[in-house]
């Protein structure tokens, strides 16, 4: 089951077999042998990807409930007294999107553990990693926070349905974060790079401003893609907007941080959000 999983995070076999620590042709051996049993594919095979079949979806949601039930029998036995209080500092964009689910399975395991979410700019979280105010920070990296590396995040421009063609303006009219935030330096430079004039017609340090100037139909947005709402319409080169650079998600730690609940922590959001 944890093979499963690997791959299909990773959609990729090689990049799979490094997260299990098995080679690669074990991993793709053992993916073969799984569908011979089952008579049935469970990856489609890209040149450079793979991913789940409709079948191999349905497995992957047992997958994650017995590893999630393993995890939980295991901390149940083994780290039954684990107890503590684990600060951790994310933005906006990531609060409402990566950390929710990974923070209720944390929960569910080490209930004895207390959790205080600080929500900040990436930017803002950084001197509290030195001077030790948050354990943990899952953020962006930018100046003055380096940590390790969880994934890429790619960026889109997110409109409202009903916007009646707004990313056609020019000068564009965005919404975007304030000065010092890399989603919006990435953005701004991506226009500047396409010769596409535009005018900040909104900032603010939270999402959900962001989002309601959006869904007015005032602005696009350039945000991290996990962090648009499903009702929000995509937008991209096809509307003649340009390509954005991916954030680079990270997570840090305070020299405070090295005691059993921000470990567990740490590990939980590595093996849930690395790619």
């Amino acid at each position: 089951m944890t093979m499963i999983v690997a791959v299909a995070d990773t959609g990729n076999i090689s990049r799979a077999a490094e997260v299990v620590h098995r080679s690669q042709s074990a991993v793709s051996m053992q993916i073969k042998t799984l569908e011979a049993a089952l008579g049935k594919p469970l990856f489609v095979r890209k040149p450079r990807s793979v991913t789940p079949t409709q079948d191999g979806e349905v497995l992957l949601m047992y997958a994650r409930r017995m590893l999630a039930l393993r995890e939980e029998a295991w901390a149940a036995v083994v780290r039954p007294d684990i107890t503590g209080r684990v600060v951790i500092g994310v933005p906006d964009d990531y609060a409402s999107s990566l950390l929710p689910a990974i923070l209720k399975k944390f929960s569910a395991t080490y209930p004895k553990v207390e959790i205080q979410v600080v929500g900040l700019p990436s930017v803002a979280l950084a001197p509290m990693v030195k001077d030790g105010s948050v354990d943990l920070v899952c953020a962006t990296r930018v100046k003055g926070l380096s940590g390790e590396f969880i994934r890429f995040e790619p960026m889109v421009w997110a409109a409202s349905p009903s916007a009646n063609d707004i990313w056609r303006e020019r000068p564009l009219p965005i919404a975007v974060f304030l000065p010092g935030s890399v989603a919006r330096e990435n953005a701004i430079r991506s226009l500047e790079r396409a010769k596409i004039t535009y005018r900040t017609s909104f900032e603010s340090p939270s999402l959900m401003g962001l989002l309601s100037m959006v869904e007015a139909g005032l602005a696009v947005a350039p945000l991290a893609q996990c962090a648009v709402p499903r009702h929000l319409t995509l937008l991209g080169q096809a509307q003649g907007l340009p390509e954005i650079d991916a954030l680079e998600v990270i997570l840090a730690r305070s020299a405070k941080s090295r005691r059993p609940p921000c470990d567990f922590l740490a590990e939980r959001i590595m093996a849930e959000l690395r790619r």
